[in-house]
């Protein structure tokens, strides 16, 4: 399978382009610059410009684009600039995948999709929540309209833990000097998945064409913030004694903070477990453990 990713310079990126290598893929990576390597085509997304021959034998589109939420609080111009760079690349891909004719788009979304849910299970037939990251993904998965002939799949990705980068590069090193603790009342669910399992669950994507619409890359067994801190905690053998209160939280962040804190979601990949797929951490001890 020939293979195209745009985002390919990030964490899943990386992880899934090497992946694919490993695995016999070709693939293709979409840079915002000037080619320089062989596998490299460039494109501009805001101006819809993409090297020549990009799409070329594609067999399938990964679309990983996206800025960071954090840190920082999110201001009006924040907020857009994160919806564009969602949104933009999404549509001009999508317009992409239909003028080629290429059978496959995969692109991302996030769990944010479902709101704030409480204690709630939530799966793909659940409706979109409320806030701006339910209807910032809402706004992102609706960009892919474009490509309604392929088969498309949108990947709403959990807390994504790994040994580099990501939220525990965050985390880890204040857990190690015994400064971790728990977030507001902690009863907030944190949707989490392990690297290993979010870059084989999109392998597993790629390679069955029975998944299509959103699909939920999250582990099988959601946990509040107090059980994930204690599991953090237990995985680098170090106390987690300490609360961050709410109101801490709201006036050092503001919005983002009470969204990709405070929010939670207790999400559940049940589209993805009734396709076969079989999850290599099913816990999120094991996934800590791997990642630590």
């Amino acid at each position: 399978m020939r293979v195209l990713i745009a985002g390919s310079g990030g964490l899943l990126g990386t992880a899934l382009t090497g992946r694919l290598r490993e695995s016999g893929h070709d693939v293709r990576r979409l840079v915002r610059r000037t080619a320089r390597a062989e596998d490299e085509r460039g494109w501009d997304p805001p101006s819809g410009r993409i090297d020549d021959g990009a799409f070329d034998g594609i067999d399938a589109v990964v679309n990983l684009c996206g800025a960071p939420l954090l840190p920082g609080r999110w201001s009006g111009m924040r907020k857009q600039q994160l919806l564009d760079s969602r949104v933009e690349p999404t549509e001009v891909l999508a317009e992409a995948v239909a003028e080629h004719g290429i059978g496959v788009l995969v692109n991302a979304s996030a769990v944010g999709y479902y709101g704030n849910t409480g204690s709630t299970v939530v799966d793909e037939d659940t409706k979109a929540g409320n806030g701006f990251l339910a209807e910032m993904c809402v706004e992102w998965e609706n960009a892919t309209a474009a490509a309604a002939n392929a088969r498309v799949v949108t990947v709403r990705t959990g807390l994504v833990l790994a040994r580099h980068g990501g939220l525990l590069d965050v985390l880890r090193p204040l857990f190690r000097f015994a400064l971790g603790g728990r977030l507001g009342d902690g009863r907030q669910y944190m949707p989490w998945i392990a690297l290993d399992d979010e870059i084989g669950a999109l392998m597993h994507i790629l390679e069955h064409d029975t998944l299509s619409g959103p699909v939920n890359l999250t582990g099988p067994i959601p946990v509040t913030n107090t059980e994930f801190t204690r599991a953090l905690g237990h995985a680098v053998h170090r106390p987690a004694p300490w609360w961050v209160p709410e109101i801490a939280m709201k006036i050092a962040l503001g919005q983002a903070a009470e969204e990709m804190a405070l929010f939670g979601q207790r999400a559940v990949p049940r589209k993805l477990e009734a396709s076969g797929y079989e999850f290599r951490h099913r816990t999120v001890d094991g996934a800590l453990a791997a990642a630590t």
